[in-house]
């Protein structure tokens, strides 16, 4: 089977991978097995300065890197640049503080002579997603090799360039030899891999379906996992809310990476008597994003990746406003090269419509008016999805307060819902379990062994 990788801002073919055979497939696990043996042995505190050199050789090739994602993603280029930083930063963020992290450690009230150890399972297999092709795969390998295991990456079809790139950068910087491993292969070749004795556990960066598969079969298994899926997440415009504040914000999530993020803001739950005022500000703060080719320095918004999700985005779009939503900006796939579509906004979004229910996966922001605060909330928890939430209000006390009634695994004030090295990212409900990044990220994938000596 072929993997094919596609120019989005141009619809060209950019390059037909094969898929690797079962020699090449065989070889990569007794590889990043043997590898894993002497990984392991490593103190972490030397498996730090690998890190630093993996951080050293994603900066020395950022434009290259950065080049690669836009032609492959059509991301806008100035946002390539900072995923490969971002990259850089969470080895940075793991060698200063993984040390720390998996040190033994004395539980208050604990025996005396016991102590709780942190050791590494084996080598894990990534499956990740094409909208952040290196930010995904670092945010949930660098935890890993940190804590002394290997990984093979099983990366989306689309964006095999990035995924052999990746492995290259390791190389580059004179790591020891199988610590990361690409396979190019077909979906259907991931139950085999799990089904490995030589896979110690599966960490999922995908959709909620995609999902809910490849768990059954690691639990098929009984080995552990950590599913980061779908989301919808909800941004609550309260009656005091800075409301130039909140349209800024809230634009800017929504149209990250042009729309094609599983934390970026997707449904806008507004009181009713601000509604007016907020709707507008968001559509003027929306028109304002320059859509364009992603080379382009001032482009903010590009392509979507593959011209199935622009088809899908626009069919939600058009149900919702056949059901009664309307459109206040954009709404129509734009009549150029490439899979674009524009900054799009839709008011009277009621339950049962798409743009309510279902996840929104490109540039469409859906607004709601609800009466008061204990509607809002309701609305908010209204959806299988638990990934991330926001709250936008003056009083910030408040909102402290608020935080947990919202069922989700993150929520910001004031902010954009986003990931950080070091804070645990993940979701509840549909949009998985487990938990990357910080403390709760490196011992996703490790051993916690009691020991007691007398």
């Amino acid at each position: 089977m072929s993997l094919i990788s596609t120019n989005p801002a141009t619809s060209q073919r950019i390059h037909i991978y094969g898929s690797y055979t079962s020699v090449h497939i065989e070889a990569s696990l007794k590889q990043a097995h043997e590898a894993f043996l002497g990984w392991r042995e490593l103190s972490p505190k030397h498996r730090a300065k690998h890190l630093k050199s993996l951080a050293r050789s994603l900066r020395s090739q950022l434009d290259d890197l950065a080049d690669l994602i836009t032609t492959e993603v059509g991301k806008p280029i100035a946002q390539s640049r900072a995923e490969i930083e971002k990259c850089a930063k969470v080895c940075d963020y793991y060698a200063r503080h993984g040390v720390a992290f998996l040190a033994k450690e004395h539980p208050s009230g604990a025996h005396r002579h016991a102590r709780v150890l942190y050791e590494p399972l084996g080598t894990i297999l990534a499956i990740m997603p094409w909208n952040f092709p290196f930010w995904q795969v670092f945010r949930a390998a660098i935890p890993a090799i940190m804590a002394g295991n290997t990984v093979v990456l099983k990366h989306a079809s689309n964006v095999s360039g990035c995924a052999l790139a990746i492995e290259q950068v390791f190389h580059d910087a004179a790591v020891p030899e199988g610590l990361l491993h690409t396979l190019l292969i077909p979906a259907e070749n991931v139950e085999a891999l799990i089904n490995d004795p030589r896979i110690h556990g599966v960490t999922m960066t995908g959709s909620t379906e995609a999902g809910r598969k490849v768990a059954a079969m690691a639990g098929a298994t009984l080995k552990p996992g950590v599913f980061e899926l779908g989301g919808s997440d909800p941004y609550i415009i309260l009656e005091d809310a800075d409301l130039d504040l909140a349209a800024e914000v809230c634009a800017a999530s929504r149209l990250t990476n042009s729309g094609q993020s599983c934390v970026s803001a997707k449904r806008f739950i507004v009181i009713n008597k601000v509604k007016a005022a907020f709707q507008k500000k968001l559509v003027a703060c929306m028109a304002a994003y320059n859509v364009g080719e992603p080379f382009e320095p001032n482009t903010e918004v590009g392509p979507m990746a593959r011209h199935d999700l622009r088809d899908e985005l626009h069919a939600q779009v058009t149900k919702s406003v056949s059901q009664g939503a309307k459109v206040l900006l954009g709404g129509e796939p734009l009549d150029q090269p490439g899979w674009y579509y524009p900054p799009t906004v839709l008011s009277r979004v009621t339950k049962g419509m798409p743009a309510y229910d279902d996840e929104m996966f490109g540039p469409v922001a859906a607004v709601i008016g609800v009466k008061n605060e204990s509607e809002a909330i309701k609305v908010a928890n209204d959806t299988p999805f638990g990934l991330g939430a926001a709250i936008f209000t003056k009083n910030k006390r408040h909102a402290r307060d608020l935080a947990p009634e919202l069922d989700v695994g993150m929520v910001f004030v004031n902010e954009a819902v986003k990931s950080d090295p070091a804070l645990p990212f993940g979701g509840i409900k549909q949009s998985g379990y487990g938990r990357e990044l910080g403390i709760e990220g490196i011992r996703a994938f490790v051993n916690v062994k009691t020991l007691w000596v007398e």
